[in-house]
């Protein structure tokens, strides 16, 4: 009897609320911690960028800057070349970036369908590989591009896209498939699907929340990459939006709007990316997207 209403009273009163209050309290405290360190420069660069060119700095930050002007964003268009260098980003970013993502996502299937052992040694190659510093790299890639022709065009901006980008992005989509259920690839091999068909058609739409999250950070990294273009690219019709802010940084103290409208403009389309793309990798508890 004693048992009884024990497990009565144990049903009614069901699994305690503190663990989940708990992490509702370390998830506010977190975001609120991330809007303190990250929402008030980007509220001083508007409102820099707002301020007359031509007029000395304010002895303090101001967030309202008198008078309110976008003279500094019309000169930032006209004197840094913005509109076309914006275009070459965005060509950049339009051809690397669905590239990068599609051949790391293929590369990270095809690890999770090869030979245990075999997959061992790819992973332990891949994190060797992210131990060397991408400088060094620098110098062997430029004379390969050299060699081929292509220094001072976009190619050598792209080209790396078709490695994936990062051996990162080709470990995390390992372990976001090899997550997926071993009896999900059993029915594929049953329905006749090829290993393509596999991964176009039911694995990559099943880790939508991972490519959202590599898509946008892949999408930053291009779009402010700064060190490639500078040491491939040297004709300014072909300068990317982080060499043209660069001619604007050296402008008269006096003139400094003009360069943070330049900031303001290359930090919205990252900003709007982030934002279409949290929906994804934020609204899931599971890493593969599944609810």
């Amino acid at each position: 009897m004693t048992i009884g209403n024990d497990t009565v009273r144990g049903r009614a009163r069901g699994p305690s609320p503190l663990p989940a209050a708990a992490g509702r309290v370390w998830r506010t405290l977190g975001a609120a911690f991330v809007l303190l360190v990250f929402v008030p420069p980007l509220l001083l660069l508007v409102s820099g960028s707002l301020t007359e060119p031509g007029l000395p700095p304010p002895p303090t930050p101001q967030l309202v800057p008198e008078p309110v002007s976008t003279t500094g964003y019309q000169q930032a268009v006209e004197l840094g070349g913005l509109l076309r260098a914006s275009l070459n980003s965005v060509l950049v970013a339009v051809v690397a970036v669905p590239l990068s993502v599609l051949v790391a996502s293929l590369a990270g299937f095809a690890l999770t369908r090869i030979a245990p052992r075999a997959t061992g040694v790819v992973v332990a190659a891949s994190l060797v590989a992210l131990m060397v510093p991408a400088t060094a790299l620098l110098v062997p890639r430029f004379a390969i591009f050299r060699a081929l022709g292509l220094t001072d065009t976009l190619v050598p901006l792209i080209a790396p896209a078709l490695l994936g980008t990062s051996p990162l992005y080709v470990l995390v989509y390992h372990l976001a498939f090899r997550a997926l259920p071993a009896d999900l690839y059993d029915a594929c091999l049953v329905a006749d699907l090829s290993p393509l068909r596999t991964w176009w058609r039911v694995a990559l739409p099943l880790v939508r929340p991972v490519t959202a999250g590599l898509t946008a950070l892949t999408f930053v990294l291009t779009w402010s990459n700064f060190l490639d273009p500078l040491v491939y690219v040297y004709d300014r019709d072909l300068f990317t939006l982080p060499l043209a802010l660069r001619s604007l940084s050296v402008l008269d103290p006096t003139n400094f709007p003009v360069f943070l409208a330049g900031a303001v403009l290359a930090t919205v389309p990252a900003l709007a990316v982030f934002v279409l793309a949290q929906r994804r990798f934020l609204h899931h508890d599971d890493p593969t997207g599944r609810d």
